[in-house]
């Protein structure tokens, strides 16, 4: 078997006889060694190869400046002090920085906040407790829900899957107003009437708004981490299943001791999903919460806070409040910019194992 120092030289002797035969030819006439229709093929296919390149390149430069172009815009704003707005003489970089703006943003949206008696009332901290429990539960029941597809036949499973298809494509605004009647007036089908003296409960305002339907599947963006999970169970050989029925195991119990292990990819890419989306999150929250802030729901009222809170009240254009509006901007981003950093590489493994490149 040739080393490594053998193979390099064959390759380069390789390459150098290749030269030596395409300057014979080229003096030579390459009529005398290719049809016509090869030459322009040739020719064409040099041209191309020359070419694109350089298209592509362009391509991913002006789609690179389409993605970058407002974080960039947002960068720059967040820390240019609001006189220098008006001044034609700045485009990009402003003539002195200032964190005064990031801190202003940071009390009215009570980043900054803190309450010993009630620390809910951090928006930072009442966001990542409710991120994290719905999307650790949403994760659990996904999982399973997708395992009982991939791997249990069972009556009515196209009626159920296709139910979970429509989960996907219909919109949560046509569910919105039945929910809200659920929680505001919840009854738990009148067991809870019945225990507590007649009286209802209301879950408006509540985290349980966004728990419960995480606790059954059917969270935001549920139907699609569902397929997700299904797809790459769906992938696993049926074989592991069969050693674990061999040695005991029950359904369950395979799916803990075999499927999860398995699956930590699929799970941290479904994890990651769901937290990023439930922390855009604006419209489920504002449907439900009146009171309870988050991230989502302080930067979509932050034009009415800075006209209140700044302005007095007074109507003022968004350019006047740009730098307190890329600000927050800035503050709602950096925490889900901080997490793909740290697990960007387990995040595209996940993508690809996990069946949504074949969507």
């Amino acid at each position: 078997m040739a080393t490594k120092k053998e193979e390099k030289e064959f390759e380069k002797e390789r390459k150098k006889e290749q030269k030596e035969r395409l300057k014979r030819m080229k003096e030579e006439g390459l009529d005398k060694y290719f049809t016509p229709e090869q030459i322009r093929y040739n020719r064409n296919k040099r041209l191309i190869g020359t070419i694109w390149p350089i298209f592509r390149a362009l391509i991913l430069f002006g789609l690179g400046f389409v993605i970058m172009y407002p974080l960039l815009f947002m960068l720059s704003t967040a820390f240019r002090p609001n006189d220098q707005m008006s001044d034609p003489s700045i485009v990009w970089l402003p003539k002195s920085f200032t964190i005064d703006n990031i801190e202003t943003v940071a009390n009215l949206m009570r980043f900054t906040t803190w309450d010993w008696s009630s620390p809910l009332t951090n928006t930072l901290l009442n966001t990542i407790i409710i991120n994290i429990v719905s999307s650790v539960l949403q994760v659990f029941t996904c999982s399973i829900t997708g395992y009982g597809f991939a791997r249990f036949k069972f009556k009515g499973r196209g009626i159920l899957f296709g139910v979970v298809l429509m989960m996907i494509i219909v919109p949560p605004q046509i569910i919105t107003i039945p929910l809200y009647m659920q929680y505001a007036y919840f009854k738990l089908f009148g067991l809870i009437p019945l225990y507590i003296g007649g009286s209802q409960v209301s879950l408006i305002n509540s985290g349980l708004t966004m728990y419960l339907p995480a606790l059954f599947a059917n969270g935001i963006k549920a139907g699609l981490f569902i397929y997700i999970f299904r797809q790459f169970f769906r992938g696993l050989p049926k074989e592991l299943e069969d050693a674990a029925y061999l040695d005991g195991c029950g359904p369950f119990e395979t799916y803990v001791k075999i499927m999860v292990p398995n699956a930590k990819t699929s799970f941290l890419t479904v994890f990651l999903f769901s937290i990023v989306w439930y922390w855009n999150d604006y419209y489920v929250s504002a449907s439900f919460f009146t009171q309870n802030n988050t991230v989502a729901l302080m930067l979509k009222n932050l034009d009415s806070t800075l006209q209140q809170e700044l302005f007095d009240g007074e109507s003022v254009s968004a350019r006047q409040m740009i730098v307190w509006l890329e600000s927050g901007c800035l503050l709602s981003i950096t925490p889900l910019l901080i997490m793909y950093i740290f697990l960007q590489r387990y995040f595209i493994e996940g993508v690809e194992r996990s069946g949504l490149t074949g969507m």
